[in-house]
């Protein structure tokens, strides 16, 4: 991991200023998009517990089988 990050700061400092403000924006992005699929996946597993009595029903086990 370390001589990972060595060469990603050795390549950012090869880069224009300009660059680099784009390739900090793609990581913010980046990491934004992470945390919104962990929060989603969290909320996701919360909701399952309060579904499954709606999901798990006679009436709609027909649907189970599509």
């Amino acid at each position: 991991m370390q001589s990972q990050s060595q060469s990603l700061i050795q390549k950012l400092e090869a880069l224009s200023s300009e660059h680099r403000e784009a390739v900090n924006d793609f990581i913010d992005f980046l990491l934004m998009r992470e945390q919104q699929q962990s929060e989603t996946l969290a909320i996701s597993r919360l909701s399952e517990a309060s579904l499954a009595q709606i999901w798990d029903n006679e009436e709609d086990a027909v649907y189970d089988q599509l």
